[in-house]
């Protein structure tokens, strides 16, 4: 993958997010830390308003907070054999490596800790937790060593193996892919218990052949077979998403062109929410 690529996206995006002075900012009514009063403005909500602080000083204050840093993020890619797919030419893995590298970045510069974990029939890349900005760096030459493989994932190993790792909460970021509910068992299963402690995001690239495959109007008998195949897939896909999001992870399906922007967008929600 194209490693040095991500820093350049990463600044443009960082430019345009809550998070642009590299700080933890303060927002109005969110956070946990308290910061300090500020003069209530319109469209801030009501629970906001400190009404005591208010009536003291005979005008609207609301509470301003500061948003946590030093949370714990781990980004997981899956680079076992369906990974290795090419979507619009390039190996699904590479551009999760790329997103991975897009939200390390911005991630960074918010002031968290994060680390890389990859694996496949076994754990591969495991680095350790690093945080402030120069360490982008290292994070690039670890991401380098993410490899192809023609091996199955073994997701329970993987996922086992780097839960033993986290000797705190921490928001665990899995790149990967998966055919049916089936293949996807054992997976669900080590979800199950990962989110018992951990907030978990897959990110996943949108299968845009077989949704094509699916929607085509067949003009001979075999693509009726191809469009009937394509449809089932693409349910069962679901199928997996739902439960996923019933054991209470977050899942994110988005065009491979927007899988990075559309993983920041969401870590700095979290972040704002506090949520992480």
């Amino acid at each position: 993958p194209n490693v040095n690529s991500a820093r350049d996206e990463a600044i443009t995006l960082l430019q345009r997010s809550a998070l642009a002075d590299g700080h933890a900012q303060k927002r109005a009514g969110q956070g946990r830390e308290f910061e300090a009063l500020k003069d209530y403005q319109p469209g801030m909500g009501r629970r906001m308003i400190d009404w005591k602080r208010s009536a003291r000083h005979g005008k609207l204050l609301a509470r301003e907070f500061r948003i946590e840093e030093n949370n714990n993020i781990v980004l997981a890619i899956d680079s076992g054999r369906l990974m290795c797919e090419p979507v619009d030419g390039v190996p699904k893995v590479d551009r999760a490596v790329t997103a991975a590298l897009l939200s390390a970045f911005i991630a960074l510069k918010g002031g968290d800790l994060v680390s890389l974990f990859s694996f496949d029939a076994r754990p591969r890349v495991a680095s350790g937790a690093v945080r402030g900005s120069p360490s982008f760096t290292m994070i690039q030459k670890r991401a380098a060593e993410v490899d192809y493989s023609t091996e199955e994932t073994n997701f329970t190993l993987a996922l086992t193996t780097l839960a033993a790792r986290l000797d705190r909460r921490s928001l665990v970021i899995v790149f990967t892919d998966f055919v049916d509910p089936i293949s996807a068992e054992l997976m669900l299963r080590t979800v199950g218990r990962l989110t018992e402690r951990h907030l978990v995001l897959f990110m996943l690239m949108r299968d845009v052949e077989l949704e094509t495959l699916a929607d085509v109007a067949p003009a001979e008998p075999e693509d009726v077979a191809r469009s009937v195949t394509a449809g089932d897939l693409l349910r069962q896909r679901q199928v997996v998403i739902g439960r996923l999001r019933l054991l209470g992870a977050h899942v994110i399906e988005a065009d491979h062109q927007r899988l990075g922007p559309a993983l920041v967008e969401r870590y700095i929600q979290l972040k704002e929410e506090n949520l992480l």
